[in-house]
């Protein structure tokens, strides 16, 4: 198995192919890279492909009036 970032990844194959490759959309991809997730792409030994977000914990910010 190795291990690299969505941005690699998707130099390597274009994000047509990187998005075939990960059953998702090219749009979706190009928008995770424009807005810089934090993902990382495993090629596993069967040749398939997954991916996984490292996000903070926890990852959403409370307002400070539901925190009132």
């Amino acid at each position: 198995m190795s291990r690299t970032t969505l941005h690699e990844f998707a130099r390597q194959y274009g994000q047509t192919k990187a998005a075939a490759l990960l059953g998702m959309t090219q749009s979706s991809l190009n928008k995770a890279l424009r807005v810089g997730r934090d993902i990382y792409v495993t090629k596993h030994i069967d040749g398939t492909y997954s991916a996984e977000e490292i996000r903070p914990f926890p990852c959403q910010v409370q307002s400070k009036k539901s925190a009132a």
